[in-house]
């Protein structure tokens, strides 16, 4: 990413009011404006839909309100995190319901899945995650060395492994529930050779850590004092382990991306807190009976779009902790995981 978005306005209690009188007087214009809000437009993503700056400002201003009034609260103590459902979140989660867990069938047919099926799929999301966090391999070269057993050569290499083993591992973990030591366990087996043993399976200690572009500096996240980790940590396995009430059910999918989200904000390792992120995501959707997971390999999805999953977090981030863009955008790659599925067992 070349540069970063921009964030959006903060708005007072009048502004709302002036928003709403603007776009009273073109019902056209508010019509699109409400579509817009359906699908989740950034303020980024406005610039060049709305070129004035007073109307755009007026549709920003109404799709607040519209998204304030459906703010889902997310009990996480140290962070204020809110998502809304969408039209879009709504089907897709109805559909993953159906066609993610239970037995799966297509067109009449029932799925059969051998156990080869399986290992191809754990091999090709360890790869494609390993290669979002900078592994240089290609991945026909890459799944030759997991198929044949061959000792790995380099650090991209064992991070291949490494990862391999580790989504090996969340599927032995899944009937255990999510503690600061499994989250631990993981990371040690995800930068085993690759990281000094002395942080390897241990949370940072120091605060001289930035995501940043490798190319241009770009800072695109400051993580939080290394001090605040293993408290957060801590709040974060009591979300992931809690019983969903009738009152605040959290879809346990959206669940599983915002466990996706936090790990990835908190950064709580010095290196390898993408590939543990996205492991996490794994043992929760499937600890929770959507057992189909195991055959989507969502990083090469991810991989794909690079661009978006940066995107996704910082529009989160930039506008007041709003989930919303990152669900949408993981509800996306498994979607279209799901379709690659479909059709590679079709």
């Amino acid at each position: 990413m070349k540069r970063l978005p921009e964030e959006p306005p903060r708005f007072q209690g009048g502004e709302y009011s002036r928003a709403m009188a603007t776009l009273a007087e073109d019902p056209g214009f508010r019509e699109i404006v409400a579509d817009y809000n359906n699908r989740y437009i950034a303020w980024d993503e406005l610039t060049y839909r709305i070129p004035d700056p007073e109307r755009r400002l007026a549709a920003w201003a109404f799709m607040k309100m519209l998204r304030v009034m459906r703010y889902e609260p997310v009990p996480f103590a140290h962070l204020d995190l809110r998502y809304s459902a969408t039209p879009e979140s709504s089907r897709s989660l109805h559909t993953f319901d159906r066609y993610l867990s239970g037995i799966i069938r297509i067109q009449s047919r029932t799925l059969r899945f051998d156990r080869s099926c399986i290992i191809n799929s754990l091999m090709e999301e360890a790869i494609a995650s390993s290669i979002l966090e900078g592994a240089a391999t290609t991945r026909r070269a890459a799944k030759e060395m997991l198929r044949k057993g061959i000792h790995p050569r380099n650090r991209s290499e064992q991070m291949v492994v490494n990862n391999y083993e580790a989504m090996r591992s969340i599927l032995e973990m899944k009937d255990e529930p999510l503690t600061p030591e499994l989250i631990l366990r993981v990371h040690r087996i995800m930068t085993k050779g690759t990281l000094d043993d002395a942080l390897a399976g241990r949370f940072r200690k120091t605060d001289d850590l930035v995501v940043a572009d490798p190319v241009t500096g770009t800072v695109y996240h400051r993580p939080p004092d290394h001090s605040e980790v293993p408290g957060m940590i801590e709040e974060l396995c009591r979300f992931a382990n809690a019983d969903e009430g009738v009152e605040r059910f959290i879809h346990p999918i959206i669940k599983g991306i915002i466990l996706h989200f936090l790990i990835g904000y908190i950064h709580p390792f010095e290196d390898g807190n993408g590939r543990t992120a996205r492991s996490i995501f794994y043992w929760y959707v499937i600890s929770r009976g959507y057992w189909l997971f195991e055959y989507m390999p969502i990083s090469r999805i991810i991989l794909r779009s690079k661009r978006d999953y940066a995107l996704a977090y910082l529009r989160t981030e930039y506008d007041e902790m709003d989930l919303t863009y990152f669900i949408l955008y993981n509800i996306r790659c498994i979607e279209e995981a799901r379709e690659d599925l479909i059709a590679y067992i079709g």
